[in-house]
């Protein structure tokens, strides 16, 4: 079994002693230091994510955004980022991964500030999308930098504290956004990650070593290609599957030919000498299992709290202060489940932590399911937990099951790999329980506008603003009597819920399918030194 990391052995966080006793400055690759670098860069990323679904009710009022709006600001990020983590790995490993890495932070701030500023629901989606091809370049970089930093033994503690920074800038986000929306705007929910930028570059660019590879090839510039159509092609069409019908020509084209896309690029991959992404990692089971495990587990995790956040807010009628702190149950658990995770992952493997894990996020699901407009807390703060704590466990046990079983000239792109995961399955969730909440919705207002007491032909005329219920508020008509603006608001609220219910119901299968596969997965070779398994 592997140790855990001692945060206080000399050569973990201590600066190096000079002759004679005297404390030395701290040195280029210093295991500590270099943590607190890394950890610097990915907090912009747990922060943002966070942040910006407490903001998104705020940005749809001042910016006249849809639905449909929404979900493109935080999968424009997403999928930008998906697509490019494993090429910035890549670029990594070749020009210098603590050279991209700082090239990444220093861009995800000036990025951040630029949402703030653009002022148009379009530059907003634009600015995100940028930020997340910034933010592709520090992720990978982050977990190759550890990887080659710290010693097998150590390997899995270090990956621990790693997530655990992630954590605590996640469990942060909810209430740092309330509180900025609040009393400042939502723009600022963007600039605060700044300053954390700032402090990042100054202690990466005087602390870090450089890592890279001297020999690699050509970049596959084909590969890329193909990989940005078919995710493109696929989440386009999951998004307009709302407003076009699932089974319109239009629809089933785009995700037909996403899918087929991504096909010709597994198959290209296997076909050059120097592929994107190296089809040899599949090979191995736990990397293969663990992509998918965290895939399904982050399809779950974005999903739900996308929408989860915007019942809150539009249906309770929450501040967002108030939002931030109901959040907490869901974000705060991640600082103790992400180490608890590296713990028991050592003691036990990834064939426990996993499957427990994954069951309870699909437990936890499975208890929202009784949320209805006018639930109490009681209704929400123990699945938060169970979440929280689930997908705090599996992100670091499914990490170490990816980055720790490849190869270590191939530490970059295992690290895009595992991170591509986790941003494509927070795309898939946001945009496939987007649609099916909004087509839900759409075929449950008349009938719930009607049965909360709307007149027919009143409810006729209120079609239209399925886009906006779908987003948890109630269409206002103005000069309506009273009694008729709450059955308005009643009937509205009940489509919405119709529709987060059946959304929580396929996250939660979601859930429970990668439970299921998290019992294929084997222990990392730093964990126990074997041989990793092969098909």
């Amino acid at each position: 079994m592997t140790p855990p990391l001692d945060l206080s052995a000399p050569d973990v966080l201590d600066p190096p002693v000079a002759p004679g006793g005297a404390t030395a400055r701290p040195t280029r690759g210093h295991p500590g230091w270099t943590l607190v670098a890394v950890a610097l860069g990915v907090m912009m990323v747990g922060l943002d994510g966070t942040v910006v679904s407490i903001a998104n009710p705020y940005i749809a009022r001042s910016l006249h955004g849809s639905l449909p709006d929404l979900q493109w600001v935080t999968n424009a990020y997403l999928l930008v980022l998906a697509v490019l983590l494993i090429p910035m790995g890549y670029l990594g490993d070749r020009f210098g991964r603590k050279k991209v890495f700082l090239v990444g932070v220093a861009g995800f701030a000036l990025m951040s500030l630029s949402v703030g500023l653009v002022g148009s629901i379009a530059g907003v989606i634009a600015f995100r999308a940028l930020q997340g091809a910034f933010g592709a370049m520090l992720m990978p970089n982050s977990l190759a930098i550890i990887r080659k930093t710290f010693p097998p033994e150590k390997l899995n503690g270090a990956v621990g504290i790693w997530g655990g920074a992630t954590a605590i800038s996640v469990a942060a986000g909810p209430i740092i956004g309330g509180l900025l929306v609040q009393h400042v705007s939502w723009e600022s929910v963007f600039y605060v990650n700044v300053p954390v930028g700032l402090v990042a570059l100054v202690i990466g660019g005087l602390l870090l070593a450089e890592s890279r590879i001297e020999a690699l090839g050509r970049f596959d510039s084909v590969g890329l290609g193909l990989l940005g159509v078919g995710l493109f092609g696929i989440v386009f069409g999951l998004i307009k599957a709302s407003a076009w019908g699932w089974t319109d020509a239009r629809t089933l084209a785009l995700l037909a030919g996403g899918v087929g896309v991504l096909a010709l690029f597994a198959l290209v991959e296997t076909k050059i000498a120097e592929p994107l992404l190296p089809m040899r990692l599949f090979r191995r089971r736990s990397i293969t299992f663990g992509t998918i495990t965290v895939l399904l587990g982050f399809f779950a995790l974005f999903g739900v709290l996308f929408f989860v956040t915007l019942y809150l807010q539009n249906v309770h009628g929450y501040d967002p202060v108030q939002a931030g702190v109901h959040m907490l149950p869901l974000t705060a658990v991640f600082v103790v489940a992400s180490p608890l995770g590296g713990v028991l992952n050592q003691r036990f493997g990834p064939r426990l932590v996993v499957p427990v894990g994954m069951l309870m996020v699909g437990v936890g699901l499975l208890l929202l399911l009784s949320l209805q407009p006018e639930s109490s807390y009681i209704h929400l703060w123990p699945a938060f937990v169970l979440v929280g704590t689930g997908v705090g466990m599996v992100i670091v046990a499914s990490s170490d099951a990816i980055v720790a079983n490849a190869p270590e000239d191939d530490a970059g792109v295992a690290g895009g790999l595992q991170s591509t995961a986790l941003q494509l399955g927070g795309v898939l969730g946001t945009s496939i329980l987007g649609s099916i909440l909004v087509t839900r919705v759409g075929s449950m207002l008349l009938g719930s506008l009607v049965g909360a007491g709307v007149p027919s032909q009143v409810a006729s005329q209120l079609r239209p603003a399925t886009g906006l219920v779908a987003q948890g508020a109630a269409p206002h008509v103005a000069g309506a009597p009273a009694a008729l603006q709450r059955a308005i608001t009643a009937g509205a609220h009940h489509a919405f819920m119709s529709g987060l219910h059946i959304a929580i119901l396929v996250a939660a299968v979601a859930a429970f399918a990668a439970a299921a596969l998290g019992l294929l997965l084997q222990r990392s070779e730093a964990s126990t030194g074997a041989k990793a398994a092969v098909f």
